[in-house]
């Protein structure tokens, strides 16, 4: 198939451009750059172009014959979000808005949307399956939450067949080193500790170190990038295989302390990064641990890049490269 994938010169679009090339699809990326790298993009055609302008849109789903669409291109920085909400509303739910008539105008009916666990909000219940109740906290989880209802809209009136992936916390970088994170700023945690090992004038900040956890720092559920991109293409066949129109989570249903991240950053580069400790961040939950027993058995996804040591080796790989 040919696969409009919005926001293919970022993380985890590019990763997944990769993957589709290697399955046999054209990935056709569609992306402004403002965020993402054009180096990134080696797999199939860009379309420099914006989101927000529809006539665009149109014609790169007829140029390239599109027959599915994997979205991607969002802002995804929760501090930024708080501080700037309109950005979010605009880009992340109005843009997707332009994406779906776009769609519509040009007769594709698939699409993959890159969702988030943060529609979940604070946890009531752990792990977090699919029927948690989703109430965001910051107007990123809001932002792709309005999505995923016009989604469930535009299926039930129009026709779209979509499936809606709620990441938990994506890390690592391709297992063949070709491509990579690269956020400015960035915010990920996994990088941050790679850096502090790297440069220990540039500590990590530990935020919260009395939570009721095993050792008193914060617990996520981290999944690898090239775990989400095989995602994609196993949701992309459901569709193709006419299956129901559904949210899933995705992550490994096994939590990581951030100061096993630190222990384990470590053990796999034999620096010790350098760590600050301060008080929680407000709105910072203990532990985020997803269930994803409906991807495994309904998409048949497993993780195999997911160990915190895969995690850690092929980012640090990666920087080393920068």
């Amino acid at each position: 198939m040919n696969v409009l994938v919005t926001g293919g010169a970022g993380y985890i679009g590019s990763h997944t451009a990769k993957a589709l090339a290697a399955s046999g699809h054209l990935p056709v990326v569609y992306d402004n750059l403002s965020r993402g790298h054009e180096d990134a993009v080696k797999w199939g055609p860009l379309v420099k172009a914006d989101l927000s302008d529809p006539a665009q849109l149109v014609a790169a789903l007829r140029e390239h014959r599109i027959d599915a669409i994997m979205h991607f291109a969002a802002y995804a920085y929760v501090g930024e979000s708080m501080r700037e909400p309109h950005l979010y509303f605009e880009n992340n739910t109005v843009n997707t808005l332009r994406l779906l008539e776009a769609a519509r105008s040009a007769g594709v009916s698939k699409l993959v949307f890159s969702s988030t666990c943060a529609t979940y909000g604070d946890p009531v219940r752990l792990p977090i399956d699919e029927t948690h109740p989703q109430r965001p906290v910051n107007p990123y989880g809001e932002s792709k939450l309005f999505v995923e209802k016009m989604l469930r809209w535009y299926g039930e009136i129009n026709g779209l067949n979509w499936v809606a992936l709620r990441y938990f916390n994506a890390a690592g970088c391709d297992p063949d080193g070709e491509i990579g994170e690269r956020h400015a700023p960035e915010t990920h945690l996994i990088p941050l500790v790679l850096q502090a090992a790297l440069q220990p004038d540039k500590p990590i900040s530990i935020f919260g170190t009395d939570y009721e956890t095993a050792d008193g720092t914060a617990v996520r559920d981290y999944i690898h990038v090239a775990d989400l991109a095989s995602a994609h293409l196993r949701a992309l066949d459901y569709l193709s295989a006419g299956g129901t129109s559904r949210a899933f989570n995705l992550g490994t249903g096994q939590g990581h302390s951030v100061q096993e991240v630190v222990d384990c950053v470590h053990r796999v580069t034999g620096m010790a990064p350098a760590v600050r400790r301060e008080g929680r961040r407000a709105g910072d939950p203990a532990v985020l641990v997803a269930d994803a027993s409906q991807a495994r058995d309904i998409l048949g996804w497993t993780p195999v890049h997911s160990s915190l040591p895969s995690l850690i080796e092929t980012a640090y790989r990666f920087m080393r490269t920068l």
